[in-house]
């Protein structure tokens, strides 16, 4: 999985790089530094990152709370606060584009890496509940992996598979994703096209090709069935 990517927003070069630098060492990919609004635009849209690091007061005429309000209207990533200034004022201001974080200068590296991680949570979070409640998201499951979050289309998923405390997410382009979580906690976000078949496996019905005596066949997976799960997948098909 490709690392997460951060933009920094910071007018003082030399702080902008020492920032890059500490991301870099704990493992992130950052984007060219942009040192006022119209450089982060531009950056923008080359290329979108996971999540932005925005200073307050930037050089020019529109600052980074005006940066953060595009941030939320167009691009929907999770930024983070970053300023000298902690006085009431300046939280007030920054409370009205709701950030997912805020770091006072000068900070260390283990309160960046903190603020980067619970900025991530916090977004993703949030986006994956709403993907849970919505209509239109009741296509997709978004997941935990690596420390990013990833959707993914009910439509992909062959089966999922129990490993202990974990589930691997097996997909139809051979691609498989492991998460901390059980079976029976991702099946309640799942569509009906989802039966259990076994205790540990669940299958996505639109993908079933054969039923045998004591397995079924999805592509070139062959999966055993639990006796008390069979007649549920029977009734599926019709033919119970």
């Amino acid at each position: 999985m490709d690392q997460i990517k951060i933009l920094v927003v910071e007018d003082e070069i030399l702080i902008a790089d020492s920032i890059c630098d500490t991301l870099t060492s704990l493992g992130y990919s950052t984007l060219e530094p942009a040192i006022n609004y119209t450089e982060a635009i531009l950056s923008l849209e080359e290329e979108l990152p996971h999540i932005a690091i925005l200073d307050i007061n930037l050089s020019g005429v529109k600052s980074g709370i005006d940066l953060a309000k595009v941030l939320n209207e167009k691009y929907q990533i999770p930024f983070i606060f970053l300023t000298s200034n902690a006085d009431v004022e300046t939280v007030d201001l920054a409370k009205k584009v709701k950030p997912q974080s805020y770091l006072v200068k000068p900070f260390t590296k283990q309160e960046l890496y903190s603020a980067v991680e619970i900025a991530l949570t916090n977004h993703y979070d949030k986006l994956s509940s709403i993907s849970n409640k919505e209509d239109f998201n009741k296509s997709t499951l978004f997941v935990k992996e690596n420390g990013m979050f990833v959707k993914i289309k009910f439509e992909d998923i062959l089966y999922i598979q129990s490993d202990h405390v974990y589930v691997d997410i097996i997909l139809s382009n051979n691609k498989k994703h492991v998460i901390r979580t059980s079976l029976n906690d991702i099946l309640l976000k799942l569509s009906e096209d989802f039966i259990r078949i076994h205790r540990g496996y669940i299958i996505n019905y639109n993908h079933l090709d054969q039923i045998q005596k004591n397995k079924l066949i999805i592509r070139d997976f062959e999966l055993p069935i639990g006796k008390k799960y069979k007649e549920e997948i029977l009734q599926k098909i019709n033919l119970a």
